[in-house]
């Protein structure tokens, strides 16, 4: 089950959770993994496993304190209290709370649309590079991201950026 659950955090490209109603236990590892979180205000979240005389193992304490900070973290997961929507937007667990399910939907739409009409290069490599950087000093990260964007100026997307903002239009990018 870590495997599955790390392979959603591994995923090359983004990886958006939306969230309503009850998000428990394996809920909780399973939205620590995406990389942009929102809900809506019904949104709930609780994290049992140590009312159920278990240590969570699939991720969330190690995901968890880089998302809301090591005392949060702890605070959740030995009380197993229930938080809503609008707290977990206050430890950072979430981007955004919508009013309803329909706006969630809605919301994330337009925000998808638009990531979506970024280069793909570029959004793929911010999310390796943020991930990568984890567990990197400055100095290592720093050179990964060298690396990670001398790579990147072999495509056609800088270029197509450039043009695109130089005569106002929207740029074509390759597909990955």
């Amino acid at each position: 089950m870590q495997d599955a659950i790390t392979a959603i955090e591994r995923f090359r490209k983004l990886v958006i959770a939306t969230i309503h109603g009850a998000r428990l236990g394996l809920g909780i590892n399973i939205v620590t993994a995406c990389d942009i979180r929102y809900c809506s205000k019904d949104a709930f979240f609780s994290v049992k496993e140590v009312d159920m005389s278990i240590t969570a193992d699939l991720g969330t304490l190690q995901r968890l304190p880089g998302i809301v900070g090591f005392g949060n973290t702890m605070e959740m997961w030995l009380t197993a209290r229930r938080f809503s929507g609008e707290e977990a937007k206050e430890l950072g667990l979430v981007s955004q709370v919508f009013r309803s399910r329909e706006e969630l939907k809605e919301g994330v739409r337009t925000i998808t649309d638009g990531i979506g009409g970024k280069p793909p290069l570029a959004v793929v490599g911010t999310k390796s590079v943020l991930i990568k950087n984890r567990d990197l000093s400055v100095e290592q990260g720093l050179e990964y991201v060298a690396t990670w964007s001398s790579s990147m100026l072999l495509s056609d997307d800088l270029t197509q950026a450039i043009l695109a903002q130089k005569h106002k239009r929207k740029p074509t990018y390759a597909k990955l």
